[in-house]
């Protein structure tokens, strides 16, 4: 990033006020932000005391070895009791804490004292397996309440777990493997995807084999889902079925440090050696639970809550497995796509589960733009409350699209920003007391400390763009790379190392008001003609034109102007035209156009691609680096990580098509 930070091209004057119900009787109010700012570490402090405890903490915070934090010094507790067994013990053991949803269409209800039993049961039987704390577990499943059983069973014997996406091949099963050095895989026969029983069991078959006589693995654990056939070994294999099921319902939870290791998460896309995101016990699960009270004022008598994401990735962790659970939510865990059987799917499940609280992914949202408005207009959305979005930043006019065609044109909707590494929401508005911007993240949580800052480090004036940092630490942060404590100062603490600041990898910008906008990437920043320009800033421009569903732009190389905005546009339905149909090239010019109007006529794309699909990982993010190769014309790297590599084929066929689209 050069001197002159990200240029600010783009302005919203668009504001949501907080419905004056949900205002009057939110969890948290402008009062949260004062008692954080004034004690911040005594705020935390008080989160942690909503928690059980099995020996209190001394200290909150110990930061004498920067940037190796320790939070709750002295503390020790229990996840899974935390999670599961307290609400029980409250009198509670009666709540809904799952409403599963398989694809197919069958759904079990488990309350939290069948939670409890079932946590209890998987726990017993992994011991059984020759687990100890410490010992390392590796789950690869589909999205059934087994997988968020033994994740908590995990938890509940100190046995730090690294869940892999099932969509993931067994070589990167493999590495992971490896890395963390896992003793016990569980997993499952399969799952169904898209309307068809897809495989998981083979794939780790495979994973061990690859890893041989080295593999640290000794037994396998085998969830019975799909009936499919599955290769045996009766050496290392059991049934789920049979070793949990035939255990004990009685297990007592045994207290660890607060610093016990928790989980290891590995970096979605990572070539090479992996990068292990190591998380431990009570901080995270203080902010993860506290963030979930407060950014989704979540009342657990009466909310229900759906998050979209796949257990395998960081939200799924924090915001299906651990935070809502520590709450006492009651929640939908829902297995297959939004399009299985139709694309009313998502909406059908929100009408008849009553849910109150939904948090997705942007790349869902314009997803669901595109299919048309008529869609969720066929379901009563009537109970939503509150709309989350998470991944990435949202467009402005998704954002708005969001809140009226699914919140009925009231609903608050909180845009939050973490990442793997955070653990838990850090910026992020709060629906009881934001006067929400689309396409913002608004402010720092209560108790986060961030800032925008130059390349020197120095805090950024208002409509001025650079670095996102986070000035101070806090509870959920990562402790290290797995394995790698080099790696972990390098990556995340060199590039500010004179102030003590983690840089978090992304640009962002602070408005006139000092709201802070995240521009994406630091890499995915483009260089034309001396201007510093955002990907997310023109996407957004593209998104707000009446015929785009979606997005994704990129700086390809130029001689003249150093870089060249080029564009990859999916159209709505509604739009009908494309570079294959009369109108096309109408379109391409008309969208040109319209982005030189938005924001100027620096960012106007020298090249505009209507495309059916864009590139996408198998968690919804857009790899830009795959379309660079395209606009640069040059051999597509490497695509084995996208949901659906053929994708690549369509849009290099239709970049060799276009035309020089330059006035």
């Amino acid at each position: 990033m050069s001197d002159e930070g990200i240029s600010n091209l783009s302005t919203e004057d668009r504001r949501f006020d907080p419905p004056a119900e949900l205002a009057e009787n939110a969890n948290a109010t402008a009062e949260t932000y004062q008692r954080a700012e004034a004690d911040r570490l005594g705020f935390w402090a008080d989160a942690a005391h909503q928690l059980d405890w099995g020996t209190p903490f001394e200290e909150v915070l110990d930061w004498s070895d920067p940037p190796f934090a320790k939070w709750f010094v002295g503390g020790k507790l229990n996840v899974a009791h935390n999670c599961v067994d307290r609400h029980v013990e409250a009198g509670h053991g009666d709540r809904v804490a799952l409403h599963f949803v398989g694809e197919p269409g069958d759904t079990r209800d488990i309350t939290y004292a069948e939670l409890k039993d079932e946590v209890s049961k998987a726990a017993n039987a992994i011991e059984e397996l020759g687990v100890e704390a410490g010992d390392r577990v590796a789950i690869y499943m589909p999205m059934i309440p087994e997988t968020v059983i033994a994740m908590l069973a995990c938890a509940r014997v100190g046995a730090p777990h690294t869940v892999v996406f099932g969509g993931f091949s067994s070589d990167a099963l493999a590495s992971r493997v490896d890395d963390c050095e896992a003793k016990l895989v569980i997993t499952a026969d399969g799952g169904y995807r898209r309307g068809n029983p897809s495989s998981l069991k083979p794939a780790v078959d495979e994973a061990v084999a690859k890893l041989g006589d080295a593999s640290p693995v000794e037994n396998v654990l085998v969830v019975r889902r799909t009936e499919q056939d599955v290769p045996w070994d009766d050496e290392i294999d059991s049934w789920w079925h049979e070793a949990v099921g035939n255990a004990s319902s009685e297990h007592e939870a045994q207290m660890f440090d607060a610093e016990h290791p928790l989980f290891v998460m590995y970096t979605s896309g990572t070539t090479g050696k992996p990068k292990g995101i190591l998380h431990t016990s009570a901080g995270y699960l203080v902010q993860t639970a506290y963030t979930f009270w407060a950014t989704f004022d979540h009342k657990p008598e009466t909310d229900v809550y759906w998050c979209t994401a796949d257990v395998g990735w960081i939200t799924g962790h924090s915001y299906i497995t651990y935070g809502p659970t520590a709450a006492g939510a009651t929640q939908v865990l829902y297995e297959g796509t939004p399009d299985t059987p139709d694309k009313g799917r998502w909406w059908e499940i929100i009408a008849d589960k009553g849910v109150t609280l939904f948090y997705t992914a942007p790349t869902a949202i314009r997803t669901s733009m595109k299919w048309g408005d008529e869609i969720p207009a066929r379901h009563d959305l009537s109970s939503l409350r509150i709309l989350g979005t998470v991944g990435e930043s949202i467009n402005p006019e998704a954002y708005v699209w969001y809140r009226d065609t699914i919140g009925g044109g009231s609903t608050p909707i909180v845009d939050t920003w973490w990442q793997t590494e955070t653990g838990a929401h850090m910026i992020t508005p709060l629906p009881g007391v934001t006067s929400a911007k689309p396409g913002s993240a608004m402010t720092a949580f209560p108790g986060i400390a961030a800032d925008v800052v130059d390349d020197a480090g120095t805090p950024v004036g208002n409509g001025e763009g650079g670095y996102l940092v986070l000035t101070e630490p806090w509870p959920a942060m990562l402790r290290t790379i797995w394995g790698d404590d080099e790696r972990f100062r390098e990556t995340y603490w060199a590039r500010f190392e004179a102030q003590g600041y983690y840089f978090a990898g992304d640009g962002a910008k602070k408005d006139a008001d000092g709201d802070i906008w995240l521009l994406g990437r630091v890499d995915d920043v483009m260089n034309v003609s001396g201007h510093r320009l955002s990907t997310t800033e023109i996407e957004s421009a593209l998104v707000s034109h009446p015929k785009v569903a979606e997005a994704a732009v990129v700086g390809a190389a130029d001689d003249t102007t150093g870089q060249a905005v080029c564009a990859f546009v999916i159209l709505r339905d509604s739009a009908g035209a494309s570079t294959d149909e009369q109108g096309g090239e109408d379109v391409v010019q008309e969208l040109r156009t319209h982005v030189g109007k938005e924001i100027g006529p620096i960012a106007k794309p020298r090249k505009v691609l209507i495309v059916q699909e864009l590139p996408k990982t198998r968690s919804g993010k857009i790899m830009r680096r795959l379309l660079r190769d395209v606009a640069e014309n040059r051999e597509v790297g490497d695509a084995s990580t996208l949901a659906d590599s053929s994708v690549m084929d369509l849009i290099t066929s239709g970049m060799s098509d276009t035309k020089n689209q330059e006035d």
